[in-house]
């Protein structure tokens, strides 16, 4: 097939749904497809699946493949290529090496990076940040993940978390998923909208049917959503106290009911703006779903070219 057109794999495996994209070398996404992921199977079912959905995309699209990238749930050694730590919703995730097996299955060089991690590459390389060289990563859904780009590189520090804003303390003393508590997730993310909401009501509702119900005017959805809005500014505030970066992407299932999460939001980021007097923005991810896939795609894309650049043309 040496006269196919040349093309990338992006993986995303996620709680729930495994993504798969392939992509031209210049990151335009050709085809996409998907699969459940059997989280509760174990992670040679997870990477089975994984594999799956891209011998699928493989088979109705014919390219030549140089490479293949995984953006997976967890904290991940992306050096190593194996997951370090995951949530007790995967079985037999944590310390499983994702890279060699994937690399071994496809005979293509392979990569693994976090998800957020992922996600803030492929908002730079093709979505909302394109060509921006700082730049603050945040994810609101079911928890809340955090990813920094600093000097037009992922910065991911010498254990592989910065940038993991969501578990950052100081927004409260509610206990935490993690085994925190006052982090920043127990009131932005998805399943904290729906916490928040059931301790004022004693009503159980996903954070979109609380969004719908604060543009009704649900006064106890609009009190979770303002809260929600007031402590992501905050931390957008830390991000920008710190390290002096005011331009933020936000993506996740949250970030798309961004009518309730706004007025507070923008509010607080007046009210204290950084002290080197730039404005923050705060901009909506563009890519949608493939978000993660693509940025997994382009780190391996970006491995490959510092190697040996031409053979990625």
């Amino acid at each position: 097939m040496s006269d196919a057109p040349e093309a990338f794999a992006g993986i995303d495996i996620g709680g729930t749904t495994t993504q798969a994209v392939l992509c031209t070398p210049d990151l335009a996404v050709l085809d996409r497809a998907q699969l459940p992921t059997p989280a509760a199977e174990g992670g040679t079912a997870m990477v089975g699946a994984a594999l799956t959905v891209v011998r699928r995309l493989l088979e109705r699209t014919p390219v030549r493949l140089l490479g293949a990238g995984v953006g997976a749930a967890g904290v991940v050694d992306a050096r190593a290529g194996r997951i370090l730590v995951a949530s007790d919703s995967f079985r037999d995730w944590a310390g499983y090496e994702v890279t060699a097996a994937v690399q071994e299955a496809l005979g293509v060089p392979a990569s693994l990076d976090n998800d957020v991690n992922a996600f803030l590459r492929g908002e730079v390389a093709r979505g909302a940040v394109v060509g921006e060289t700082h730049v603050l990563g945040m994810t609101l859904g079911t928890g809340v993940g955090g990813a920094l780009w600093l000097d037009g590189e992922l910065y991911d520090g010498p254990w592989g978390a910065a940038g993991e804003i969501g578990h950052v303390p100081g927004f409260g003393g509610l206990p935490c998923t993690c085994g925190g508590r006052g982090h920043l997730e127990t009131l932005a993310s998805g399943r904290a909208l729906a916490a928040r909401y059931a301790e004022r009501t004693g009503r159980t509702a996903t954070a979109r049917e609380l969004a719908v119900a604060a543009g009704r005017g649900d006064a106890d959805a609009v009190a979770v959503y303002e809260a929600a809005g007031a402590a992501v500014a905050r931390a957008i505030l830390l991000v920008a106290g710190l390290l002096d970066v005011t331009t933020c992407v936000v993506g996740g299932g949250v970030s798309r009911s961004w009518a309730p999460l706004e007025p507070a939001l923008l509010a607080v980021l007046a009210a204290e703006p950084p002290v080197s007097g730039r404005p923050v923005r705060v901009l909506p991810a563009r890519l949608g779903e493939d978000a993660v896939a693509v940025g997994a795609a382009a780190r391996i894309r970006a491995r490959l070219l510092a190697q040996a650049p031409e053979t990625v043309t």
